[in-house]
C-alpha cells in the first residue's frame, strides 16, 4: 500500500468462522498460527451454529478456553432437528451474517467442510464480494454433506485440501489449480506432533473410571444421516445392541444436530445407555483430551469422519457403519459395515477388530498443514480481481452469429519448420491452403528467427486483403483426441521431434541428446550429407551435383538409392529413430491413425512401418491392459 508517498505493507484481515466442536478441532490449528504471527495477520474469530447450544456442550467455551477473542456469536440453529430446521437454520444464518461481515470487513474468511452452516457463510461471503479459503475440499463422503461440501468449493476463491486425490477432484470440478493448496489436514498437526501426553491414563480414567486401561475400551460416535434417516436410526440401534452384548466399557458420544438426532437420542434412552454402567454417555469432549481416547481405545465405532481420519493416524481399529463416510479414503485400520440386519455383523466387527493395532496412516497430512496454509494466505494478492474463474476442458464453440464472423474466413496461420525451407500457411477452418509461402532456410538461429516472423508477418498483412481472420499461429506436430487438439496443462503438449530414443544420440537443437528430430529432421540429415560431403564420402557414379549447390537432404538420399553405404546407413538410423519414436507413441496414447507429413515423409513412410511392425504391440497386450484396467479398478481399496 502507498500512504503520501511511503510504502508499507498491511496485516491481512483473516476471519475464521466455526460452528461446531468437529469443524474447531480444524480449525483451531490454523488460528494458533495465525494468532502467533501478530504482525502479518490480524485475526477475527465468529462462532455459530452448535457451539452456542447447551444441549451441545456449549462448546463456545473450548475457545475461549484457547484464549481466543470471539468477536461474534451467532446464534443461527432452529431446534428441531429435521430436515426443515436445517432448512430454517441456513435461512437465519444467511439474515444475520450480512451485518457481522460488513462490520468485520474481513480481507479473507477461512470455511471449514460441508456442513449446512458453513453453506450459509460461503453463500453471505461470495454474495459480498469476500474472498474465501474452504478447508478440506475436494473430498468425498456419503450423506448431503458431499453436495454440501461441492457446494461450498464452487463458491471459494481458494482451497487447502488434505489429500493429492481431493486436490485431482478440485481440478476435475473445473477449480483454478493455482488456487488450490495440498496442505494435509490441520488436525494432523497436532496428532503427529512429538510432544505425547504423558497423562494419557488420567484422561482415560477422567472419562471411564480407576479400572479402565488402554486398548480395553470403545469409542462410539455415531450421526444421522440426513438423506437416508430411517436406515441410519436402525444401523444406530443395532450397534447399541452389539455394544451391549459385547460387554466392554464404552465412552459413547451424542450425535451431531442433524436431522434424525433427536430420533436416536431416543433410541439410546429407550435402550437405557446413560444408566448402563458399561457405557459413559456425553455431549462433548475437548479435543486434546479426545484424540487421546481415540489413540489408546480398543476400538472405535460408529460413522463420524474421525474414524477414517484422525483415528488411522493412531493405528487405531475402526468399524466404519453404514453410508455416511462412503467414497472417503481410509487405511487398513478402517473395517466397514454398510448394512445389517441385526446386530450379529457388527458384533463379529467387533470381534475381529477390537484390541488390534494397525501401522499409522498418514493419508489425511504429515503434520505440516499450518505452516503451508500461512505461507498460501501470505500469497493472496489483494490486488487482483476477485472473480473466481474456472478451468472448464476444451469444447467446441457454439456457431458464432456475430457479422465479423460470418464475413470473415476463421482462419489460422500454420508454420513448418523445415531443414531445407521454411513455410507459412494460411488456412481455413475446411483444411484449405489459402495462401502458401516459403523460404530457403538461413543457417543461423538469429537470422532463421527473423525470417519466421517476418513470413509471419507478411502473411497476417495479406489476410486482410483476403478476408481471412487468424485465430492464431501453430506450429509442428500435434495428438487430435475426439476431433480436438490435445494442448496439454501448458499448451506444448505433443512435443513428439523431442522424445528421446537414445541417451548418448547426436545433440539436439532443444538442447538434450538422442531426439527423433536429432536422427530424422531435415535439418540432422542435411547436417549428415554435409558431413559426407566434406569427407568426399557423398557423391557416387551417377550421382548429378554442382559444386556451386548446396548440400541437401535431398543429396543424401539420391546417393543412397544410388547404392552409397555410408548415406544408406544414415537413412537406416534416421528411420529406425522415427520408427521407434512412433512405436512410443502408439503404446502411450494408441491413435487409430498416425500422419507424416512434409517433403521427407513420401521417403519415410515405408521403413518406418517396418519398425513399427517389428517393434509395436498388439493383439494380446491390448487384451492383458485392458483386463488389467478392470481388474485394478474393480480391487482397489476404496469406500
Amino acid at each position: 500500500l502507498v500512504e503520501n508517498g511511503n510504502y508499507f505493507s498491511r496485516r491481512l484481515r483473516v476471519c475464521v468462522a466455526t460452528c461446531n466442536r468437529a469443524d474447531y478441532s480444524k480449525l483451531a490449528p490454523i488460528m494458533f498460527g495465525i494468532k502467533s504471527h501478530p504482525d502479518e495477520f490480524d485475526l477475527e474469530v465468529m462462532v455459530l451454529g452448535s457451539h452456542l447450544i447447551d444441549d451441545y456442550g456449549n462448546t463456545f467455551r473450548m475457545i475461549e478456553q484457547d484464549d481466543f477473542d470471539i468477536g461474534s456469536k451467532l446464534h443461527t440453529i432452529v431446534r428441531g432437528e429435521d430436515e426443515a430446521a436445517m432448512v430454517e437454520s441456513v435461512g437465519l444464518a444467511l439474515v444475520k451474517l450480512p451485518d457481522v461481515l460488513q462490520r468485520l470487513r474481513p480481507d479473507i474468511l477461512v470455511i471449514h467442510g460441508d456442513r449446512f452452516d458453513a453453506l450459509a457463510l460461503a453463500t453471505a461471503a461470495a454474495l459480498m464480494n469476500i474472498r474465501i479459503l474452504h478447508v478440506e475440499g475436494g473430498e468425498v463422503s456419503g450423506t448431503i454433506d458431499d453436495s454440501i461440501r461441492h457446494a461450498i468449493s464452487k463458491l471459494a476463491h481458494y482451497h487447502a485440501c488434505c489429500t493429492p486425490r481431493a486436490e485431482q477432484y478440485l481440478i476435475a470440478m473445473c477449480e483454478d489449480h493455482s488456487r488450490i493448496l495440498l496442505a494435509g489436514c490441520p488436525s494432523y498437526d497436532k496428532l503427529l506432533s512429538p510432544q505425547h501426553r504423558e497423562d494419557y491414563m488420567d484422561i482415560i480414567k477422567s472419562w471411564l473410571g480407576d479400572k479402565v486401561q488402554k486398548n480395553d475400551y470403545i469409542v462410539a460416535l455415531q450421526h444421522p444421516v440426513t438423506t437416508d434417516i430411517r436406515h441410519s436410526i436402525k444401523i444406530y440401534g443395532l450397534m447399541l445392541d452389539a455394544l451391549l452384548s459385547f460387554n466392554k466399557k464404552t465412552l459413547i458420544l451424542f450425535p451431531n444436530i442433524d436431522a434424525g438426532s433427536k430420533e436416536m437420542v431416543r433410541v439410546m434412552r429407550k435402550k437405557g445407555i446413560e444408566q448402563h454402567p458399561n457405557f459413559r454417555a456425553v455431549k462433548h469432549i475437548p479435543f486434546e483430551q479426545f484424540i487421546q481416547l481415540v489413540c489408546h481405545a480398543g476400538c472405535m465405532i460408529g460413522n463420524s469422519s474421525c474414524g477414517v481420519r484422525e483415528a488411522g493416524a493412531f493405528g487405531t481399529p475402526v468399524i466404519n457403519l453404514g453410508t455416511r463416510q462412503t467414497g472417503r479414503e481410509t487405511g487398513e485400520n478402517v473395517l466397514h459395515v454398510r448394512d445389517a440386519d441385526t446386530h450379529n455383523k457388527i458384533y463379529h466387527a467387533l470381534e475381529l477388530q477390537f484390541g488390534k493395532r494397525y501401522p499409522c496412516s498418514k493419508i489425511y497430512g504429515d503434520g505440516n498443514a499450518v505452516p503451508r496454509i500461512l505461507k498460501f494466505l501470505r500469497s493472496i494478492d489483494l490486488d487482483k480481481p476477485l472473480q473466481k474463474t474456472f478451468c472448464f476442458p476444451p469444447v467446441k464453440d457454439s456457431i458464432s452469429q456475430d457479422i465479423d464472423h460470418i464475413l470473415e474466413t476463421q482462419s489460422a496461420l500454420s508454420v513448418d519448420l523445415g531443414g531445407t525451407n521454411l513455410r507459412v500457411a494460411i488456412v481455413c477452418m475446411m483444411g484449405n491452403i489459402v495462401k502458401k509461402y516459403a523460404q530457403p532456410n538461413p543457417k543461423t538461429f538469429e537470422a532463421r528467427m527473423q525470417l519466421i516472423v517476418k513470413m509471419c508477418s507478411d502473411a497476417i498483412r495479406d489476410a486482410v486483403g483476403l478476408n481471412c481472420r487468424i485465430l492464431g499461429v501453430g506450429i509442428g506436430g500435434g495428438i487430435i483426441h475426439h476431433s480436438e487438439l490435445v494442448h496439454g496443462s501448458t499448451f506444448c503438449a505433443a512435443e513428439l521431434g523431442h522424445i528421446m530414443v537414445s541417451f548418448e544420440g547426436p545433440e539436439c537443437s532443444c538442447g538434450s541428446r538422442g531426439c527423433i528430430e536429432a536422427y530424422a529432421s531435415g535439418m540432422a540429415l542435411q547436417r549428415e550429407a554435409k558431413r559426407l560431403h566434406d569427407e568426399d564420402l557423398l557423391k557416387v557414379e551417377g550421382m548429378d551435383m554442382k559444386l556451386s549447390e548446396p548440400v541437401t537432404a535431398g543429396h543424401l538420399i539420391n546417393a543412397a538409392r544410388l547404392g552409397n553405404s555410408k548415406a544408406d546407413a544414415v537413412l537406416n538410423k534416421a528411420c529406425t529413430a522415427l520408427g521407434v519414436g512412433i512405436v512410443n507413441i502408439l503404446h502411450i496414447v494408441n491413435p487409430s491413425l498416425v500422419i507424416l507429413s512434409g517433403v521427407l515423409s513420401s521417403y519415410y513412410k515405408t521403413p518406418v512401418q517396418h519398425v513399427i511392425n517389428e517393434r509395436a504391440l498388439f493383439s494380446e497386450p491390448a487384451l492383458l491392459g485392458a483386463a488389467s484396467m478392470v481388474l485394478d479398478y474393480a480391487t482397489r481399496r476404496t469406500y
